[in-house]
């Protein structure tokens, strides 16, 4: 592939997008009315290509050396549900992640659970829509894990994040497909900076999508669900911002 570039490859694949054939998205997507309910034109397009270059493509990751000295808390910087506000003045002792939805065994984790399953450490640099970035330090299970333990069934096409935190009164909640919640730097991550999550960052609980923007990354996870469609969730396309603001559904860089 010597002499051809990245946006190369994205005209040509704008120029063939009605031939292309991916796998990895046309089980997900191939309806219109997903691409209706959750991808424009142009995030279509970039969706199909991301998925063409390889689902499981890594993030860039960094030396521990390459690590901001400081990293911005964004949003909100701790929950405000009710449930939230008590399990963080008991330290989160007795906190649970409700995991529901399309699953063949359901049920609920502490964080003591969470912490005790398989944990993947990444330094990675994380992209905020606004403009500024920063590299740090991320520890949890990989998502992939979890959802192996309570076995997705065949209907199943999102994972959807509930959380904790809420902006003018509307819980937050963002969502990806199966290849990201499959890959292997999709964590719940509850350590960073080798300590544990801060609040501000999303204690004690949160996502990392690491070929994300930072608004799918969700602080204060308190449920996540497995659905066959993003359509009846909020105003169907997939996440706070999304429905919002029109954001994109697939941020992917």
């Amino acid at each position: 592939m010597a002499g051809i570039t990245r946006r190369g490859l994205i005209r040509g694949a704008a120029a063939a997008a009605p031939a292309l054939v991916l796998p990895g998205c046309d089980r997900l997507g191939a309806s219109p009315s997903f691409r209706n309910l959750v991808l424009g034109t142009g995030e279509w397009l970039s969706y199909r290509v991301q998925r063409l270059l390889g689902g499981q493509a890594l993030a860039r990751e960094f030396a521990p050396s390459e690590m901001s000295p400081a990293f911005r808390t964004n949003g909100n910087v701790k929950g405000s549900s009710e449930e939230w506000l008590g399990h963080a003045a008991r330290g989160f002792a007795d906190w649970r992640l409700a995991v529901g939805g399309l699953f063949d065994a359901p049920g609920a984790f502490s964080l003591a659970e969470i912490k005790a399953m398989p944990a993947r450490s990444q330094i990675t640099r994380h992209d905020c829509v606004e403009g500024w970035s920063a590299i740090g330090k991320w520890t949890g299970v990989p998502l992939a894990h979890l959802l192996g333990r309570v076995r997705l069934k065949p209907e199943a096409r999102f994972v959807v994040f509930r959380c904790a935190d809420a902006f003018w009164g509307t819980p937050y909640y963002e969502s990806v497909d199966l290849v990201d919640a499959f890959h292997p730097q999709t964590l719940l991550a509850w350590g960073m900076n080798d300590d544990d999550l801060p609040v501000g960052h999303g204690a004690p609980l949160r996502l990392r999508v690491e070929r994300q923007l930072g608004y799918k990354h969700a602080k204060f996870v308190m449920a996540i669900e497995a659905v066959a469609s993003l359509a009846p969730i909020g105003k169907g396309r997939g996440g706070f911002w999304e429905d919002l603001a029109d954001y994109d559904w697939y941020a992917g860089i």
